[in-house]
């Protein structure tokens, strides 16, 4: 058999730039994309990425040159995950919560040749490219606005603008051939809760099969009406910034992730699906009355980033939301596990039910292969429950490495394994649960205390809107839980108050010891808190050990100090 012809007609590298090409031809005149008042149909939408592929060959952008956007969930941001690897580049979404100096060094490090900015970042990419040239002496990139295709506002950097290219491309324009499906496609820089940034590459193969597992395992059908709440700079929207493309469906596009916005849209245009956080889910919930709409038909929500607490699934559901919960990571393409449904669990009691929904699930169909391993011989631990390790992940949909970064490459792909850094266990059923990151886990007097569950405990509470736990420095103990709580604001709680319902719901040591309440928490631009600035404030508390049955005293050792550190963690959590 190994004489067997492989040719054009039987081996097509694989990438999602078929699916806008197949869309126009099978769902021409169907809506595409929807923002304000403004909408184009799948024949339009072929038509404006093939003219903008067109005018970014004419700027002189070859093959693997890299073009940076900063931008929000606008229409323009969706055509660039087509039209500019269509022009054989490498699309750069930048969070649009960093700051300007991080703006900066995702340009640096990019070199990106071209800069495309919305309207409403061009204070901080001016700044930004200030730094780019003074501080880091790198020459400035072309800059193109996007402007407001609803609501023009005029707003200019230089003499480029996105529909001024879009009008003068050709609409007749042939996309790049794909040689090689390992070529890369995206470049995402992460915003992981314990290291710096890194750039993750990704490839046309990994992105393609990405987004059919992520449809496939989420049973998204045909004409699907896909809500942006997930800020498409995430891991290219979780890649379905391409998948709605794979089903004919419609792009629902929202400036700002509010409880009136997600709600009137819902309302409007019948949503089907749409992903979020679980900040997301609390901003739904705390909507005004005057916000609110009924929801109709059951939304499909897929909800990564932090395991949603039981009680937060069983509000959200009663709402009119399905929750699909996800465990990823950039360096995953997004979504590496969902928890798959099965007709079973419907007989079971709602709490029993919310307790399954929160666990991370089984693999995509990307990944050939997951497991959480030992940390000290790299075995597989049983499949108990309870025994931890480190998750572990190998298939298509991994990244292509960090772009100049082979000592972070190093690190993360071992023995044919990508690390992931997050711990977890495996159910008898072969689901998969994660217990925390691995520099997460609280080590109190040889006992390992897993933050999530402390949080998740935390959470049953009827008045507490949010709550991570971390480990704090104590003197008998080596470390002790501390819990940061927003509570609602309709009430009054106290620490007494979260102590005793701790001591109600889990094991003597693993109650916090001290419980501090905030407006909001730290947090990067994807809703990862940021634990680490959490850790450095316990630092300024002072941990008093008493020996008698009492609990111990917390209290603060400098007030001003600490004070200056919980004005910097709400700086951070506005970036």
């Amino acid at each position: 058999m190994d004489n067997l012809p492989k040719c054009g007609a039987n081996y097509v590298p694989l990438t999602p730039l078929t699916f806008l090409t197949r869309a126009s031809n099978s769902y021409a005149n169907r809506t595409y994309i929807i923002y304000g008042n403004v909408g184009f149909n799948w024949r339009e939408t072929h038509e404006r990425c093939c003219r903008l592929a067109s005018s970014l060959r004419s700027l002189n952008i070859v093959k693997n040159d890299v073009v940076s956007v900063l931008a929000p969930n606008v229409p323009a941001m969706l055509e660039m995950h087509f039209a500019v690897p269509m022009a054989g580049a490498v699309l750069n979404a930048i969070n649009t919560r960093l700051d300007a100096r991080n703006v900066a060094l995702i340009l640096k490090h990019s070199e990106a040749k071209i800069f495309f900015i919305d309207y409403e970042y061009i204070d901080k990419a001016k700044k930004a490219i200030e730094i780019l040239m003074s501080d880091f002496q790198m020459p400035m990139p072309l800059v193109v606005v996007i402007d407001d295709l609803d609501s023009p506002t005029g707003i200019r950097l230089g003499e480029l603008e996105y529909e001024q290219l879009v009008f003068q491309g050709n609409p007749e324009y042939v996309l790049e051939n794909i040689d090689d499906e390992w070529d890369p496609i995206t470049l995402s820089y992460t915003s992981g809760t314990t290291s710096e940034p890194k750039g993750v590459v990704y490839s046309h193969r990994g992105a393609f099969l990405s987004t059919l597992s992520l449809i496939l395992g989420w049973e998204m059908g045909t004409e699907p009406v896909y809500l942006w709440s997930l800020p498409m700079f995430h891991c290219n929207g979780w890649t379905f910034t391409w998948g709605i493309a794979a089903r004919g469906g419609t792009n629902v596009c929202i400036r700002n992730t509010t409880a009136q916005e997600i709600y009137s849209n819902i309302a409007l245009h019948k949503v089907t699906h749409m992903c979020a956080a679980p900040i997301v889910l609390n901003i739904i919930l705390e909507a005004k009355p005057h916000e609110q709409r009924q929801i109709m038909t059951p939304v499909q929500v897929l909800v990564g980033g932090a395991p949603p607490p039981a009680p937060l699934l069983e509000k959200i559901e009663r709402v009119g939301f399905h929750v699909v919960h996800a465990y990823g990571l950039t360096e995953a393409t997004g979504p590496a596990l969902v928890c798959e449904w099965q007709a079973k669990w419907n007989k079971l009691p709602w709490e029993e039910q919310a307790r399954l929904k929160a666990r991370q699930g089984l693999g995509i169909l990307t990944l050939a292969d997951v497991d959480v391993k030992n940390f000290k011989n790299m075995e597989s631990v049983p499949r108990d429950g309870k025994t931890r390790g480190e998750i572990c992940l190998r298939g298509s949909s991994i990244m292509k490495g960090y772009l100049k970064n082979e000592k972070a490459n190093s690190e993360v792909f071992k023995n044919g394994w990508f690390f992931t850094g997050d711990m977890g266990v495996i159910h008898p059923d072969g689901y998969l649960e994660i217990k925390d990151r691995c520099k997460d886990v609280i080590i109190s007097g040889g006992e390992n205390i897993s933050s999530v569950e402390v949080e998740s405990a935390i959470m049953k509470h009827p008045y507490v809107v949010e709550a991570s736990v971390v480990a704090m420095p104590h003197p008998r103990w080596g470390e002790s839980p501390c819990a940061f709580v927003i509570s609602r604001k309709d009430s009054n709680l106290k620490e007494s108050d979260i102590i005793a319902h701790c001591r109600k719901n889990l094991p003597g040591f693993m109650v916090p010891k001290k419980v501090e309440f905030v407006e909001e928490l730290p947090k990067t631009g994807t809703g990862k808190v940021q634990k680490n600035h959490l850790r450095a404030v316990t630092k300024t508390f002072v941990v008093s050990d008493q020996t008698s049955k009492k609990s111990n005293q917390v209290k603060r050792e400098k007030p001003r100090a600490y004070d200056q550190s919980h004005d910097q963690i709400l700086a951070l959590s506005r970036l």
